[in-house]
């Protein structure tokens, strides 16, 4: 089923969180409403009975990165070396 994946970045070196913006997982079963390949010409009434009608609970990650946020290296923290993509 299609889903939604939500991620909120932990940034160790300063304590911040940042959530990333939600993004749909599309999935490839044609019984699922969402679906690209679910069928144009499947409706009500049948498609209630047969198809999926709710995505499944979003997945959630929360990677913890040992660096400080993006805004607080805009704000001049130095950034822990070759591991952060924001040097």
């Amino acid at each position: 089923m299609c889903h939604w994946r939500r991620v909120r970045n932990h940034y160790k070196r300063c304590g911040h969180y940042i959530d990333l913006p939600d993004v749909v997982i599309q999935c490839d079963d044609r019984n699922c409403k969402f679906s690209t390949t679910h069928p144009r010409n499947c409706v009500p009434p049948r498609c209630t009975e047969t198809c999926w009608q709710y995505r499944q609970f979003p997945q959630q990650y929360n990677p913890v990165i040992d660096d400080y946020c993006p805004s607080c290296i805009s704000r001049g923290a130095e950034p822990t070396g070759n591991s952060s993509k924001y040097s």
